[in-house]
């Protein structure tokens, strides 16, 4: 079966490798250094070190490009992808215009690419709701969903209810990021904002009714077992809930997040839930199904 993959961040595609081609003047050592990270601020700072690097519509359609040619590789076919329009925004740019870059940049694409536009949560309800407007005039235009990211504990889901109400009247669908750092109770607000798929949501498996609350909604979780590693949202491989989620009867899919910052790529995420996690084939070829079954 082709893949699909739901919880993939645009900006989080970019290699070493591609940072360079973006600013010739970073040497590799420099580079290195940055992706030598170990906890979430340290991820966070890695990806603020690429964003700083997308400095025109160019330089999106070059990711847009590289991430179309990896996945292909991969033999994905079709792929949710974040683009981080919250970040766009407070740098000044014409989101248009990027708009306008990634879109041509996918013409041709072997890969089905729609979007997700998402906000920065700590930002507050006015930038949230910035951004749930900007989505909203892309519906229809490969645009599909609406989301937060960025610091749970200070951007709580529960401030955003408007700006969700408005992206949902706009015909976006609608997920968050939560669980990752935070507590259950972030993938708890998240659902009663409206939330249709949680980002990561791996926390959920601490609070017994939010569990039970996921399997009877049949919410899926896009986890992300790296990701969740190389940030210190699960202290080891062993430790991740991954498993313990599935076996409960939550719906999961499997994702790389950032697959140029953390060095992985969907294929090698199969291979450790069969590896790591003990997943049969026919659990595997349910999970792969779960992808397609709820994208959006």
């Amino acid at each position: 079966m082709a893949l699909a993959e739901l919880h993939l961040h645009l900006e989080g595609t970019v290699d070493q490798e591609t940072v360079r081609l973006l600013d010739p003047s970073l040497t590799p050592e420099q580079v290195a250094k940055v992706w030598d990270f170990h906890d979430f601020m340290g991820f966070i700072d890695c990806f603020k070190f690429v964003a700083q690097r997308l400095n025109s519509p160019a330089d999106y359609a070059l990711i847009t490009r590289r991430m179309i040619r990896n996945l292909a590789a991969q033999d994905v076919t079709y792929a949710e992808v974040t683009i981080a329009a919250g970040v766009a925004l407070w740098r000044g740019f014409d989101f248009e215009d990027i708009w306008t870059a990634i879109r041509e940049a996918q013409q041709g694409s072997p890969v089905e690419i729609v979007w997700n536009l998402d906000a920065i949560r700590q930002f507050g309800p006015d930038h949230v709701m910035e951004v749930a407007r900007l989505a909203s005039n892309f519906v229809g235009d490969g645009a599909v969903s609406f989301g937060i990211g960025g610091d749970e504990l200070r951007g709580p889901a529960h401030l955003f209810g408007d700006a969700y109400a408005w992206a949902k009247a706009a015909g976006l669908r609608l997920t968050a990021h939560a669980g990752e750092t935070g507590p259950a109770d972030s993938v708890r607000q998240a659902l009663d904002i409206g939330a249709q798929r949680i980002g990561h949501g791996i926390r959920a498996i601490d609070d017994p009714e939010l569990i039970r609350r996921l399997v009877v909604e049949q919410i899926p979780l896009e986890v992300c077992i790296t990701s969740n590693v190389c940030t210190g949202a699960t202290a080891a491989l062993d430790t991740h809930p991954l498993r313990q989620l599935f076996d409960q009867g939550v719906i999961i899919t499997l994702n790389t997040d950032d697959p140029g910052i953390f060095n992985c790529d969907l294929r090698g995420e199969y291979q450790l839930a069969r590896d790591r996690f003990g997943f049969s084939e026919a659990e595997l070829q349910q999970i792969r199904q779960n992808a397609w079954t709820h994208r959006f």
